[in-house]
C-alpha cells in the first residue's frame, strides 16, 4: 500500500489496484467520548460549522504530523476502508514524506503507520515519489528537476540515478496562499472568511501571472463584516487576488532559483534540456508555470495529474520493489 500523507489531502495506492482512495486530511472528533465522529470528506464539511463538543481539525501541519492520535485514528479509518473492513490484514505501507523532516518527524510518521496496523513501514522523499509518478527517468544519470507544492510544504529538488542531489524544502505551499487570500480579505474589504472560502477563492480565480481570463472574471464572496459584524458580500477581481498571494509565491520562487544555483553545471544543462516539472495541488493554480518559467528562463510543465504524481509514485515502488529500492529515504533508520 503507498501512502500520499498531505497535509491537506491523504491519497492511498493499492498494488494492482491502482488510487482506491482520495480524502481531505481532516478529523471531526467527539471531545465528551474521544472517538472519531468523521473523516476525511465528511470532517471537511464541518469545518468552521461544529458545536462545542465536536471539534474538526487537520492532524498535519506543514507537511509533518502535528496530532500524533489524530493522526493515527485517520490512518487507521483508511487503512480500514481501503481493506472493506478485514481486521487481519497488515500491509507493507510506502509513506511520501517531505525531504526537509527532521528525524522526530520521521518517526512519528513510522510509529503512526504501525500502530494503524502496518506490517513494515518505509519512507520515501516527496520530490523522488513525484518525479516518479510524473513518469520522470529518475533512474537514469540525466539530470531532472521537479517542484512538488502541497497544502503544507514546498518541495524543490534535483534528481539523478534514482536519488536527490540537491533539495530545498520550505513550509510555503497552498495553505499559506489561502491564509494570504484571508488576510488580504480581511485589511482590503474588512471581511472575515474562513478557510473553504479562501480556498474557493484560490481556485475559482486565483492567479500566479496575468492571464485575460483570470484578469476579466469576478467572484461574490460572503462573509462577516468586520465593523458592523453583520453578515456581508463583497465582489472581487483576478488581479487583486493574484497580487494578495505575490508574497507567499515569490518564496517558492525564490527556493526554486536557489536550488538551480548550487546545481552542478551538467545536471544543469539537463534540466536546461528537459525543462522543471510541476506536481503536487499547487501546480494547479493558474499560471504558477508560466511565473516560474519566466523567473528562471527554464521552460516549466505541469505534470499530468499533479494531485496524484506522490501517490502514484509510491504505488510504483511498490510494484517494483527491487528494482527501485535504492529511493527509500536513508534517514529512515531501516537499514537502506
Amino acid at each position: 500500500m503507498g501512502i500520499d500523507l498531505g497535509t491537506a489531502n491523504t491519497l492511498v495506492y493499492v498494488a494492482g489496484k491502482g488510487i482506491v482512495l482520495q480524502e481531505p486530511s481532516v478529523v471531526a472528533i467527539d471531545k465528551d467520548r474521544n472517538i472519531p465522529l468523521a473523516v476525511g470528506e465528511d470532517a471537511k464539511r464541518m469545518l468552521g460549522r461544529t458545536p462545542g463538543n465536536i471539534v474538526a481539525e487537520r492532524p498535519l501541519r506543514d507537511g509533518v504530523i502535528a496530532d500524533f492520535d489524530k493522526a493515527e485514528m485517520m490512518l487507521k479509518h483508511f487503512i480500514r476502508r481501503v481493506h472493506e473492513g478485514r481486521t487481519l490484514i497488515s500491509p507493507r505501507i510506502v509513506i511520501g514524506i517531505p525531504s526537509g523532516v527532521t528525524g522526530v518527524e520521521r518517526r512519528a510518521v513510522e510509529d503512526a503507520a504501525r500502530e494503524a496496523g502496518a506490517r513494515e513501514v518505509f519512507l520515501i522523499d516527496e520530490p523522488v515519489a513525484a518525479a516518479i509518478g510524473a513518469g520522470l527517468p529518475v533512474a537514469e544519470p540525466t539530470g531532472n528537476m521537479v517542484i512538488d507544492i502541497g497544502g503544507g510544504t514546498t518541495e524543490v529538488a534535483v534528481l539523478s540515478l534514482q536519488g536527490i542531489v540537491l533539495s530545498e524544502s520550505v513550509r510555503v505551499a497552498g495553505d499559506e496562499l489561502s491564509d494570504s487570500i484571508t488576510q488580504y480579505m480581511k485589511k482590503v474589504h474588512n471581511l472575515v472568511i474562513g478557510e473553504r472560502t479562501a480556498e474557493e477563492i484560490k481556485i475559482h480565480i486565483g492567479s500566479a501571472y496575468p492571464t485575460s481570463e483570470i484578469d476579466e472574471s469576478v467572484l461574490e464572496v460572503r462573509g462577516l463584516h468586520l465593523l458592523s459584524g453583520l453578515p456581508r458580500t463583497v465582489t472581487i477581481k483576478g488581479p487583486e487576488i493574484r497580487e494578495s498571494m505575490s508574497e507567499p509565491l515569490s518564496v517558492i520562487v525564490e527556493a526554486v532559483k536557489r536550488t538551480l544555483e548550487r546545481t552542478p553545471p551538467e545536471l544543469a544543462a539537463d534540466i536546461i534540456d528537459r525543462g522543471i516539472m510541476l506536481a503536487g495541488g499547487g501546480a494547479l493554480l493558474k499560471g504558477l508555470d508560466t511565473l516560474i518559467s519566466h523567473e528562471t528562463g527554464i521552460v516549466t510543465h505541469v505534470a499530468t495529474d499533479p494531485l496524484s504524481c506522490v501517490v502514484l509514485g509510491t504505488g510504483q515502488v511498490l510494484e517494483n520493489f527491487k528494482q527501485l529500492e535504492r529511493v527509500f529515504s536513508r534517514r529512515s533508520g531501516l537499514g537502506f
